[in-house]
């Protein structure tokens, strides 16, 4: 991404928010809105930011596996069986 091209200051945005927003939608490139200069909020479309939500929900998916395959190599945890058993035994 080249940032410089996605920048837009406060000023042009209040000038021209509706162009922009469309643009936005249409390229789900993200814009940097600019206050005084300086870096200060990224916008994206709905659509970018369901799928920057949904690597995150698959990135903490692989995390867990990962975690719960290093347990099950060290011998940690219990069986299946065990615990839905327990689990349909504790109520």
């Amino acid at each position: 991404m080249d940032e410089a091209k996605n920048m837009i200051s406060l000023a042009a945005f209040k000038r021209h928010g509706a162009r922009i927003l469309a643009q936005i939608q249409q390229s789900d490139q993200p814009q940097i809105l600019t206050v005084n200069g300086k870096p200060e909020i990224v916008m994206i479309s709905i659509d970018e930011w369901a799928r920057i939500q949904d690597q995150i929900d698959q990135s903490a998916t692989f995390v867990s596996i990962r975690k719960g395959l290093t347990q099950a190599r060290a011998g940690q945890g219990i069986e299946a069986d065990r615990f839905f058993d327990g689990l349909l035994n504790s109520g």
